[in-house]
Parts: structure tokens; C-alpha cells; sequence
């Protein structure tokens, strides 16, 4: 089969979910919405910005004169610490009460300072903070899932440019954690090694969809892959999560943060949007041998900094569904600097 001309279906074998590659609709003409170009801000301080140090929030709450990262509870937390359960159950109609703690993650005093812009030692300080967040929320009897996430970009519904991230620790495990979790059990129960380890071990081999990597972490196009430009960064030892990374590999972990995070600004010279997070093992006191943690980038621009991709149409009722192949999207961002083209002169 000629994956790179005609269209065909691929599994993710982290979900079991498939994605339909149309590499031919890539000659359309395009006449669709367009976005504004997110240029690079050099903003030191915003007066107006409520995370910027020593600055007063909307609830009146004053974010104290931070100096690296600072974390707090989020003041429109999405989920509430809840005591009492209340569940609803009425023939087919059912909710049950979902407890959590949400909290917001800067990630630098620095009003413009995204991770691409940071030093590598600035992001290993954030990596830490993740890491003390992860145990302290998982240590919670009331907690079973910690989910560290980013949204970068007004286009990804992001409420403040300060550069930060969140984290929602809740009582239940997700839906896209536990489809993750099925398929990465099921790999180590019938071969004892971990599922991303296997794979990663193949995409090596291959070279195709690699971007970069160093000596613990690949940076790489999915074979899956439904965003355009989604990548995954993957540790090359199975950690469950990133409580088990050595000091070397927290700095080896933040350089290829810093590394694929340059490349997707070099790409349409932009400050590129995105939706990151981080897939490891759930908190639930089981020994959840079988996840493999990584970390995953889904932007929406597809041609330039000004065409988002949009999830419509078959997309919404059938199937997701990507024009540009993985391995064109790979050799895209592989060819792109490793200096931030605002730095170049």
C-alpha cells in the first residue's frame, strides 16, 4: 500500500481508535477562515495580567511576588473538593458526583516567556513543580487521576497569555486515560514489556515520523497522529510516570520540550498554539504496571499560521480524519531550526 497517496485508515493502538489519512485533498484550494497571526510578545510585566507577580486576581486574591513557578488553587476551579456524595440515578439518566482539585501552574514571572523562549534549566524547574503537584494531589485518598495539562494560545480558548499550564486531579479515572490504560494493559499482559517501549523501539528503527530525541527522549509524529502537526515525547525506559525520572532525564526531558516547542514556532514563525499534556499512570494505588507516561501536542494550524485545522462535518459524526501525512508533518518540523527565529539575527 502507498500510504503517502491514497487514502487509508490508521490504528492508534493506544486508544484502539482509527484515523483516516486523505494525503490527496492537500492540492484543494483553500477559501476557508482565517486567524490572525499570534506574533511574539516581549512583555516583562502586564499590570492588567492576573498572573503576573504581585498583581491582584478577579476574586480579589493578590498572586504574590513569585521569583521561578508558582502554582495555586484555580479560582474557577472545574472541579470542586467535595465531601458529601450526592449521586443521581433515574432510569436511564445518571450523574454521579465528581470530587477534584484544579490548579494553575506558572510557569515564570515573565509575562512573554513561553516554554520554546525559556532556558532548559527554567523548564526542569517546571517539570519539578509537576512532579511535587502529581505526588502531593495523588497522595490524596479522595484523588485517583492527576492530569497536567496546557492550552497555549487565545485560538485554544487560553483566558490569560501568561504563559502557564493547569492540572485537574479528580476522584474518577477519564475516558481517554482508560482507553489507554485497556490497550497498554493488554499489551503487557500478553508480552510483560510496555506497549510505547515496543513502539517507540520500532519508530527508531524506521526514522520516518522522528523529529529529534536525545539520550532518554523521543520526540515524534504518531503513526496515528489526528492533528496535523501532533507530536509525542516519550521517554526511551518505561516510567510510569514522571515521579521516576532520574536528574539527567529531567534535564533531557525539558531540552526536548525546549527543542520541539522552537521547532513548532520556527515552523510558520509564530507563537504556535497548542492543547499538551502529560498520559501516566492514574493514582489510584494500583501498581498500573503497564502505563508507559508521555506527553502529547495537539495544535490546530494546518498550512500557515493563519489556517487552523477544524474538526467538522465526518469529523464530528464518523471519523476523525488528517490531510497532511505523518511522515510529511515529521520531515516538516525535523527541517525546522533549533533557534527560535526571533533569536536569529
Amino acid at each position: 500500500m502507498k500510504l503517502s497517496q491514497n487514502s487509508h485508515r490508521r490504528k492508534n493502538i493506544l486508544t484502539g481508535e482509527w484515523v483516516l489519512v486523505s494525503p490527496n485533498r492537500t492540492k484543494r484550494p483553500w477559501q476557508g477562515k482565517k486567524e490572525v497571526n499570534n506574533k511574539i510578545e516581549n512583555i516583562n510585566y502586564d499590570s492588567n495580567c492576573y498572573l503576573c507577580p504581585g498583581n491582584k486576581r478577579a476574586n480579589d486574591k493578590i498572586t504574590p511576588k513569585y521569583n521561578n513557578t508558582y502554582s495555586f488553587v484555580n479560582d474557577f476551579s472545574a472541579l470542586q473538593d467535595l465531601k458529601e456524595v450526592n449521586n443521581f440515578n433515574d432510569g436511564l439518566l445518571e450523574a454521579q458526583t465528581e470530587s477534584g482539585i484544579c490548579k494553575v501552574i506558572c510557569y515564570s514571572p515573565n509575562h512573554s516567556l513561553t516554554m520554546p523562549l525559556m532556558k532548559t534549566n527554567e523548564i526542569v524547574l517546571i517539570i519539578k513543580l509537576w512532579q511535587e503537584e502529581y505526588k502531593k494531589l495523588g497522595a490524596l485518598s479522595s484523588i485517583n487521576h492527576v492530569q497536567i495539562f496546557e492550552n497555549k494560545g487565545k485560538i485554544m480558548g487560553c483566558s490569560n497569555a501568561h504563559p502557564h499550564g493547569q492540572i485537574w486531579a479528580q476522584q474518577s479515572i477519564p475516558q481517554e486515560s482508560l482507553k489507554k490504560q485497556y490497550h497498554q494493559k493488554e499489551f503487557f499482559k500478553n508480552k510483560n514489556k510496555s506497549l510505547l517501549l515496543e513502539y517507540v523501539e520500532q519508530e527508531l528503527k524506521n526514522n520516518e515520523r522522528i523529529i529529534c530525541q536525545n539520550n532518554s527522549f523521543v520526540a515524534l509524529i504518531p503513526f496515528w497522529a489526528t492533528w496535523p502537526y501532533e507530536t509525542m515525547v516519550v521517554p526511551k525506559k518505561h516510567h510510569k510516570s514522571i515521579l521516576e525520572l532520574s536528574e539527567q532525564e529531567l534535564i533531557d526531558y525539558a531540552e526536548i520540550l525546549k527543542k520541539i516547542t522552537t521547532k513548532y514556532d520556527n515552523l510558520f514563525e509564530t507563537s504556535f498554539p497548542y492543547s499538551a499534556g502529560i498520559h501516566q499512570a492514574p493514582t489510584n494505588k494500583n501498581k498500573n504496571d503497564e502505563w508507559h507516561m508521555h506527553m502529547s501536542f495537539y495544535p490546530p494550524l494546518l498550512r500557515s499560521a493563519d489556517v487552523k485545522k477544524f474538526m467538522v462535518g465526518y469529523e464530528m459524526f464518523a471519523n476523525p480524519q488528517r490531510d497532511i501525512s505523518p511522515e510529511i508533518a515529521a520531515e516538516n518540523l525535523r527541517n525546522c531550526s533549533e533557534i527560535h527565529f526571533s533569536q536569529i539575527k
